[in-house]
């Protein structure tokens, strides 16, 4: 099936032909049509399987269809997405798919001036995408009405659980109207996120894709077994053996970041990092100039783990292994996206092997592991630029700051 044999508009179908959308991924092939007849649906896929496509593609021609009889300005869907980074990236995909028709899309989130966000909600939009928190600040001070809402779509509905918005999703049912259509999409699936689903959704259409497989078919993923000291070096190699491909590379604390990033500095690689420290302007940069090429490196938290949707990530590295195994997908989920191949490489050290056990058991397979031979491993070390025990390196930095005996007269 083909995207012109939908029934849709004929804007959103040109949008989709010059995206370069032809044929439905399985999640917008099971999703699409329910979701134009006004079912609910609670969805589980993988990340890059194309699910934010999935619900905007019909919710766009849903409200754009309405607009041709009737004029409102007030908000008729309203999607909600745990990250910055992520509100801002479904925002992009309504307003890419959207171009030409009468559907207007906008965002709000936290960390930035809201004044320019009233005034884009006071102009008029149709689709509004937010954070919890900005939400329902903007919400408490009367700039958001949600008494018309007609769609309400819950995004990576795992994630937001996990960052502990479960309070502020149940605060949001009790302002919504309770006639609407709800779209409720997770990557993951555990009891809780089931008991929140179902008191949410009436009769949905339950779409899972790959289940048993959470890791997308396209990405390839592989282990080497390196000690906690020694990951910087081999990180070195590994982007500097690959010096045209886009590298994400994913570690556990915001203060590791900054570590790899300076010991990446003293190597003289260009990198960027991006965790919760750093304020929202530095963030957009920061994913323009790796969305760009200007920088081929990015080294990132899990917290902007699903809010990193950038086209053509040839590889995913673990650095550190994640705190919980279902984050494992999220992370190498930002490769290998759409019908494009991808490569995830975990770094894993002696005093990690339990939480590879952990992730071994998610999957329901094991990874396989790259066997780095004893005199491959000391070379990659002896060759590295920030090598601690490069003598001569040392003897040449020393040497700058030895005074220079004055010439005997």
């Amino acid at each position: 099936m083909k995207f012109d044999d939908y029934r849709i508009s004929p804007e959103i179908k040109e949008n989709l032909a010059a995206l370069g959308f032809r044929r439905p991924t399985d999640i917008q092939y099971k999703a699409i049509s329910p979701i134009l007849k006004g079912d609910d649906i609670l969805a589980i896929a993988q990340t890059g399987t194309g699910k934010t496509a999935a619900f905007a593609i019909p919710v766009i021609d849903i409200i754009h269809q309405q607009k041709r009889s009737s004029r409102s300005d007030s908000i008729s869907c309203l999607v909600m997405a745990p990250t910055r980074e992520l509100a801002l990236q479904i925002t992009g995909v309504f307003q890419s798919i959207g171009q030409h028709t009468r559907v207007k899309t906008d965002c709000v989130f936290g960390g930035v001036d809201q004044d320019p966000q009233i005034a884009k909600l006071k102009s008029g939009i149709d689709i509004l995408v937010a954070t919890p928190g900005r939400m329902f600040d903007l919400v408490s001070q009367g700039h958001i009405v949600l008494d018309e809402i007609q769609i309400l779509v819950l995004d990576e509905a795992d994630h937001m659980l996990a960052l502990g918005f479960i309070k502020d999703i149940r605060q949001l049912i009790h302002r919504l109207p309770k006639t609407r259509q709800t779209l409720f999409f997770s990557a993951t699936i555990n009891p809780e996120i089931k008991e929140l689903a179902y008191s949410l959704v009436i009769n949905p259409i339950r779409i899972e894709i790959s289940p048993k497989n959470p890791v997308a078919k396209n990405v390839t993923h592989s282990v080497a077994m390196i000690d906690m000291d020694d990951k910087r070096f081999f990180l070195e190699r590994m982007i500097k053996e690959n010096p045209e491909s886009k590298i994400l590379v994913f570690v556990r604390t915001k203060v590791r970041a900054e570590r790899v990033f300076k010991a990446m500095e003293r190597a003289e690689i260009k990198c960027l990092t991006i965790h919760g420290d750093k304020d929202q302007k530095d963030r957009l940069d920061v994913m323009n100039q790796f969305k760009t090429g200007d920088a081929k490196v990015l080294i990132a938290t899990d917290v902007s783990a699903r809010g990193i949707d950038i086209p053509d990530v040839d590889y995913v590295i673990n650095y550190d292994l994640p705190d919980v195994a279902e984050n494992y997908v999220h992370r190498v989920g930002r490769t290998g996206r759409g019908v494009k191949k991808g490569l995830a490489i975990s770094f894993c050290s002696p005093e990690e092997k339990p939480v590879l056990d952990e992730i071994e058991e998610f999957l329901g397979q094991k990874v396989s592991v790259l066997i780095i031979d004893k005199e491959e491993y000391t070379t990659t070390i002896d060759l590295a630029a920030d090598n601690p025990n490069d003598w001569n390196a040392l003897l040449r930095e020393e040497a700058q700051y030895v005074k220079p005996k004055k010439k005997k007269k």
